[in-house]
């Protein structure tokens, strides 16, 4: 255990890409994990678990079936599990994802978009 604050700009300095999240802690099967995004994303749900998306730094959209959450800088919004979901960002935004160790971010639709699992920074 390390006796040391994790600072969310620091690690977000550490990489580029986007769509491609970095772990930065576990609490018990959770990960908390930061990305950043930008442009349009997939399709896809998660049938086995409800994610969470945290905005730190400018602003996401996540487009429902039924609907449209528009989120800025210091809000929350989660998506619950089955429920389809599509983000983008129209200028580069820092999210952190709240989910369960192992949750692919393209859910049940894979594909390319599927970024590598369990990448620490």
């Amino acid at each position: 255990m390390s006796a040391q604050a994790i600072n969310f700009a620091e690690k977000l300095a550490l990489f580029e890409q986007h769509w491609s999240p970095r772990v930065i802690a576990e609490m018990n099967d959770y990960q908390f994990k930061l990305v950043k995004l930008e442009g349009d994303f997939v399709w896809h749900s998660h049938p086995d678990t409800d994610e969470a998306f945290i905005v730190l730094d400018g602003e996401l959209v996540i487009e429902l079936r039924d609907g449209v959450v528009r989120l800025g800088a210091g809000e929350l919004y989660v998506v619950p599990a089955g429920v389809e979901h599509k983000p983008y960002a129209e200028a580069e935004c820092s999210v952190m994802l709240i989910e369960p160790k192992g949750t692919p971010n393209t859910g049940d639709a894979g594909g390319e978009r599927t970024a590598e699992q369990d990448v620490w920074i």
